[in-house]
């Protein structure tokens, strides 16, 4: 029986928040379609038209929930090409504009509003929105949703989602159609687009640029603990303008501490609540800076799964806990690996000081194909545009370990060329162009090394101190791929050492298994400390926080039990 609670229904956004707004989450009719050999994606609306006429929907299932998951109400995990959505919705516009938001879904998604195709979305890991203002009807309307997917077309990124039946190594369960919430958002006619953030600490001062839908009166104000600390305004605003605002406090944001100003935007009738924080990273030689001093990074891998809900949480709280149950093993960050993650996640990362490297889910991807550029780079875009504001994402890294594409090499171009755009459209953050390989164009160098000999592990990277030489095994057996050149570096992929907790699957993790706690805790301490003891180091990220799955090498269980006593 499907479980008729509502989940997630807290507003999606905390950096552009408003008031008025409708939570679509809960039951919806649902239908799909297993896989079959040779899919293609639709070109346009037609196939959405077609299945809307149909009127076929053999299922209910509870958003914001991925069907493959247990909290859906259907839990089918094999191979799906496409599922479908409706749901009759009250609205009453009351002259107001229309927004339909949905966080995110997987991979190619279109929209009806009363059998009208109101728009079309590419990429499975991106917030997008529709206005549908001229679509709706006062009063009862019908909004359908068509989500196709192919994990195993080449120009489509998956991510960790398994392009096999099964669940295998490093991938897992599938994640198929809408797997964030879904709402509707009332605004005035005139209203705000867009806006970016430019935190100074230098100046104490922070600058916004506005984009406007319209032309009325704008009016801006910072807050610090409820008091107003700053503010600008501007009388017939349109386009897009910039605000420099100085500020009367300095409250500086810092690993572990997350001090945010709260902002309060009102343009005409629209009002927008957001945050920010104030602090600046840069690069200093081989340190990593933040508000101007060395912070090392001790980082975790979070690849951000839930055994219930897959890629989605059931509670904010689950995003909270984490954050914590990190803290408290002593780790001021997180990669978030190959996902891109939900807002509410990165706002309590805002709120608890933690920092974090903001990725893409690039696995899946053919990246020796020159057509990958175009396509990877659009969804990559929409990525850094929505989490450009969070203090919290202290760096970019759209790539994982570019491995050869059945047997073909990377594209270098495309690394590349996502790096340029990149660092053209955010110049305030470094960004690795591919973590652990093959690099082409990088700020910072990171490496991956699962050797489990710690003796070993530290003689190879003690080198970069007497002999100024990074180790590098993945030139072993890729001569030439990649050139060490002096850049920052740290190894953001290490550990991963097995303690199984669930006997049910066939587990796995890196390296020689151990045999007790104790010989754990000496293997995790001796690689650890040959990173943190090494001067040109200015990090590390251990894999990983939690177990997946059959991935048995986190720290804590699955269901975030602790594997052992501190």
């Amino acid at each position: 029986m499907i479980d008729m609670e509502i989940y997630r229904t807290e507003y999606p956004n905390p950096q552009f928040e408003r008031k008025n707004w409708q939570c679509l989450n809960g039951l919806w009719d649902c239908g799909f379609k297993e896989a079959v050999r040779r899919f293609k994606f639709s070109s346009d609306e037609q196939t959405a038209l077609d299945i809307y006429r149909k009127n076929t929907y053999d299922y209910k299932i509870n958003l914001p929930f991925c069907i493959e998951s247990i909290l859906s109400g259907i839990g089918y995990t094999g191979f799906v090409n496409m599922v479908w959505y409706r749901r009759k919705v009250e609205i009453h516009r009351n002259d107001n504009r229309v927004f339909l938001h949905i966080g995110a879904a997987d991979y190619l998604t279109t929209v009806l509003v009363n059998g009208k195709p109101a728009g079309r979305h590419k990429g499975g890991y991106t917030s997008f929105k529709f206005d549908i203002t001229n679509l709706v009807v006062d009063g009862e309307n019908v909004i359908f949703i068509l989500c196709e997917d192919n994990v195993k077309n080449p120009l489509v990124s998956r991510g960790k989602q398994s392009e096999r039946k099964k669940s295998h190594g490093c991938d897992y369960t599938r994640t198929t159609g809408i797997w964030q919430s879904v709402y509707l958002e009332y605004t005035p006619n005139n209203y705000i687009e867009d806006f970016k953030i430019y935190p100074d600490t230098s100046n104490c001062s922070v600058t916004l640029c506005v984009d406007f839908h319209g032309k009325d009166n704008f009016y801006c104000k910072v807050l610090y603990d409820g008091k107003t600390v700053g503010t600008a305004e501007c009388k017939n605003a349109y386009g897009s303008k910039y605000f420099q605002i100085n500020l009367s406090e300095k409250h500086l944001w810092q690993v572990g501490k997350g001090r945010l100003y709260d902002l309060k935007l009102t343009f005409g009738n629209d009002e927008v609540s957001s945050y920010f924080g104030l602090r600046n990273v840069h690069l200093d030689g081989y340190k990593f800076m933040i508000n101007d001093e060395s912070v090392f990074q001790r980082l975790v891998l979070d690849q951000g799964f839930y055994r219930d809900g897959i890629y989605t949480a059931s509670d904010e709280n689950d995003f909270i806990n984490d954050i914590k149950l990190s803290m408290d093993l002593g780790f001021n960050g997180a990669r978030l690996h190959q996902k891109v993650f939900e807002p509410r996640f990165l706002y309590h990362c805002d709120r608890l000081g933690y920092i974090v490297w903001g990725e893409y889910a690039n696995w899946g991807l053919d990246y020796s194909s020159k057509a990958s550029v175009a396509v990877f780079l659009e969804e990559w875009a929409e990525a850094v545009k929505r989490d450009f504001n969070h203090p919290s994402i202290i760096g970019w890294c759209p790539f994982n370990e570019t491995w050869n594409y059945k047997g073909r090499k990377q594209y270098d171009a495309l690394l590349s060329t996502v790096y340029d755009y990149t660092k053209a459209v955010d110049s305030t953050r470094p960004c690795i162009d591919t973590s652990g390989n093959f690099h082409v164009k990088t700020d910072i160098y990171d490496v991956h090394d699962y050797t489990y000999d710690a003796k070993l592990f530290k003689d190879n990277y003690d080198k970069l101190v007497t002999e100024n030489t990074l180790y590098e095994h993945v030139l072993i057996d890729n001569p030439g791929r990649q050139k060490y050149c002096g850049q920052p570096v740290f190894v953001s992929e290490y550990g991963g050492i097995k303690w199984e907790t669930d006997a049910s699957v066939r587990s796995w993790g890196y390296g020689k298994d151990v045999k007790t706690p104790e010989e754990f805790a000496e293997r995790y301490c001796a690689l650890t400390n040959a990173l943190t003891d090494n001067e040109k180091m200015f990090g590390f990220c251990y894999t990983q926080l939690y177990d997946i799955e059959q991935e048995q090498n986190g720290l804590y269980t699955y269901d975030r039990y602790k594997k052992f006593e501190a």
